[in-house]
């Protein structure tokens, strides 16, 4: 779940003295005593910026803002070990100068202040880290990436040789390559359709046209042999983009033939108001509720009752309300595809429990992501007999196809 952020809580949660460095380096609030100022008084003199300058801040401000937490930590260490790996005593000097600090928020910003080196690799691991729904192709050769100037630019023409003509986007485009660990990393950047929103300049509303960049980011491993890939768009541009990197990075003669995976998701035990899940009581999972269940006909393509119950006070309540759509409608007759859950976990002794909702999808979607707390719950599946699976008769194959185009 994304954290909220506001500019008064960000001053709350840092050092006055980090703060008036920060704002030292800008030539502001030099009026300020940082020594004694209290959050209300520095929260005053900032609304007294110009609306440009303090924009721009507040930019930087809440970027700093979303690093200050165990994966932005993460990613900072992550960066710094690559940078430094041929100087391990700096990079053993930096870990515990940051891990001598009272919390992450204060090594979000000392990172900023001191070590801007390592701050754009490591938000763009963080973002990453953050994105849902990766598709991942496997049985490439253990070949290694090539990360010259060369093949990344290669990378970026191709994209913008597969899109352009297409879509009559990415007419230009560009490509970072970042190594983490035994992973590289490629963060690519196509322009976008040309957009108006509304928006506040000098005061007055208006409508600006600009253009974005939409974003295709890969990941690959040499060791496992496999790339991740996430793309926000259309399916049938997967393989497409999965090609080309495999031509211009991978230096193949062609896209490698990716062995059929069969397994999906079981979500047949979903459909008895008696099926519990699972987990290991060290877990830190506390309570995990079923608040949608999605059930597609077996007969009729496209037929689908989605329900959908307030949990709560009832954590039943989705049965509840399954039992009074039975009455109508056989249940025989349809299957469930897609199930919501909450999930309440104690990710540390000193707060209440992280409420966390997360989707599965017949044949195997999972919204759930490959760390923290996530592999956690990904575990309780698997302990739940829900993991993929072969399937069996009991999900005809004609509602899978269905599923997969739509």
């Amino acid at each position: 779940m994304a954290r909220h952020y506001s500019t008064k809580n960000f001053f709350r949660q840092v050092p006055n003295a980090l703060l008036a460095r920060y704002f030292g380096a800008r030539g502001v609030l030099a009026d300020v005593d940082f020594c004694d100022a209290k959050t209300d008084e520095l929260f005053a003199a900032w609304l007294c910026l110009p609306d440009q300058q303090r924009n721009e801040m507040d930019a930087e401000l809440r970027e700093i803002f979303e690093m200050g937490c165990e994966k932005g930590f993460r990613a900072i260490l992550d960066e710094a070990s690559f940078q430094l790996a041929n100087a391990p005593n700096a990079r053993v000097a930096f870990v515990e100068k940051l891990s001598a600090l009272a919390n992450h928020s204060e090594r979000a910003m000392v990172s900023f202040l001191d070590y801007r080196e390592f701050w754009l690799g490591a938000t763009r691991f963080y973002h990453a880290d953050m994105l849902p729904y990766w598709r991942k192709r496997k049985n490439f050769p253990h070949v290694p990436a090539a990360v010259d100037q060369a093949s990344i630019d290669g990378l970026a023409q191709a994209i913008i040789g597969y899109f352009f003509p297409a879509e009559a986007r990415a007419r230009h485009c560009v490509v970072e390559a970042y190594r983490r660990g035994e992973r590289d990393y490629f963060f690519a950047y196509p322009e976008d359709y040309s957009q108006q929103e509304p928006e506040w300049v000098d005061g007055k509303m208006g409508r600006r046209p600009h253009n974005p960049a939409f974003e295709v980011v890969f990941v690959y491993s040499q060791k496992e042999g496999s790339l991740d890939l996430n793309f926000r768009g259309t399916y049938k541009a997967i393989e497409p983009l999965q090609a080309r990197f495999a031509t211009t990075i991978l230096k193949l003669p062609e896209l490698p033939p990716d062995p059929r995976d069969d397994r999906v998701y079981d979500l047949t035990p979903f459909r008895r108001r008696d099926f519990e899940l699972t987990y290991d009581p060290g877990s830190g999972i506390e309570r995990v509720v079923v608040t949608k269940l999605r059930l597609s006909s077996r007969h009729k393509k496209g037929d689908r009752i989605t329900l959908e119950a307030d949990t709560s006070e009832n954590p039943k309540a989705v049965y509840d309300l399954l039992e009074q759509i039975v009455k109508a409608t056989p249940l025989h007759r349809y299957y469930v595809t897609q199930v919501g859950l909450s999930a309440s976990v104690v990710v540390a002794a000193d707060k209440p429990a992280k409420k966390i909702a997360f989707s599965i999808t017949y044949p195997c979607s999972c919204s759930l992501k490959y760390d923290g707390v996530d592999l956690k719950l990904r575990a309780m599946l698997e302990a739940s007999g829900v993991e993929p699976k072969e399937p069996t008769d009991e999900i005809e194959s004609d509602a899978a196809v269905e599923l997969i185009a739509s």
